[in-house]
């Protein structure tokens, strides 16, 4: 898709249509606002579409053969590594999550895709390399892959499913189809019946989602984490990620904002935990995913995750 065009779009209806000015608060947070839901609708209206399509041809003996003992860490690890080449925020991930786990991919695995695919890919990768070294950025790939691969593995060996709204556990074919004869007419009109449902669904979590995350990209003041997070507070990383949370954007975005925290004096690690937080531990994301998951599930996963980035962001300090 060409997010090129929505932009162009959202800043025109932002800054044209609405007559506010570029550079403002309140123009940056209705610009990030109009780009991240049309962003997010269409994302979610695709990936939910073609999984639904895809599922029509599969069986659920066929899925569970395929898909049901896969549990080893090596999946989580391979689920790492596809969210690494997956270059999607927080919000943007949920949708493939809801279809990974309506296509039968096991919760852990799929967590594993949805803590990596914010946190870490390539272009990310490529900037950080000139912003913070290679060697910090070797780090940094490394702490995501593995805080993906190990808190979507122990997720799984928690056996939390009956904490996911059944909605997401849909069967493969609508009652009374047969995957074998349907025509492709009959998995057409399926695919795009499942893909309203789910949207009818989320989309008042999305709105939410997104507005907080607006809000918070707008007027969220950087010297608050300069001031609260220095390198003299020795609880800087935990709060460093206290801090990121409830913030929302892409890490590419982020990185220019973790670059002018470091040159204020920050610590690399606690820059660099900030980043982590923001970009796979969102509010927006959180407010989301409570339309997919119960609040139980949600507070296990933000306990796992932010407990690694803890970590990594106190690693990164004693190692750099």
């Amino acid at each position: 898709m060409n997010w090129d065009l929505i932009k162009v779009f959202a800043d025109w209806l932002t800054y044209g249509v609405f007559g506010l000015e570029e550079g403002t608060h309140a123009g940056d947070a209705l610009d990030f606002f109009i780009y991240d839901v049309i962003k997010i609708f269409l994302l979610l209206a695709v990936m939910i579409f073609l999984v639904s399509y895809i599922r029509t041809y599969i069986t659920p003996e066929k899925a569970r053969k395929f898909l049901g003992d896969k549990t080893g860490i090596q999946y989580n690890f391979l689920a790492a590594l596809v969210g690494v080449v997956t270059p999607f925020c927080s919000c943007s991930s949920v949708p493939i999550f809801i279809g990974f786990v309506g296509a039968g991919v096991p919760l852990g695995v799929t967590f594993s895709f949805l803590i990596t695919s914010p946190m870490v890919n390539e272009a990310a990768v490529a900037v950080l390399g000139g912003v913070i070294g290679w060697t910090a950025t070797l780090v940094y790939v490394i702490s995501g892959v593995l805080i993906g691969t190990f808190g979507g593995y122990f997720i799984g060996k928690m056996n939390l499913e009956h904490l996911v709204e059944e909605f997401v556990f849909k069967t493969f074919v609508g009652e009374g189809m047969d995957p074998e004869t349907m025509a492709w007419q009959e998995r057409r009109d399926w695919a795009w019946g499942e893909t309203m449902d789910i949207v009818k669904r989320v989309w008042p979590y999305i709105i939410i989602g997104v507005g907080v995350g607006a809000l918070f990209h707008g007027y969220a003041p950087e010297g608050i984490m300069a001031e609260y997070a220095g390198k003299e507070n020795l609880f800087a990383v935990p709060v460093a990620v206290g801090l990121g949370v409830p913030l929302y954007s892409n890490v590419m975005g982020l990185i220019p904002i973790a670059e002018s925290l470091i040159g204020k004096g920050l610590p690399v690690g606690t820059a660099l935990a900030f980043l982590m937080s923001v970009t796979a531990l969102s509010l927006p994301e959180l407010i989301i995913l409570k339309k997919v998951l119960k609040t139980k599930l949600i507070m296990i996963f933000v306990a796992i995750v932010a407990t690694g980035i803890v970590i990594t962001g106190y690693m990164f300090n004693w190692i750099l």
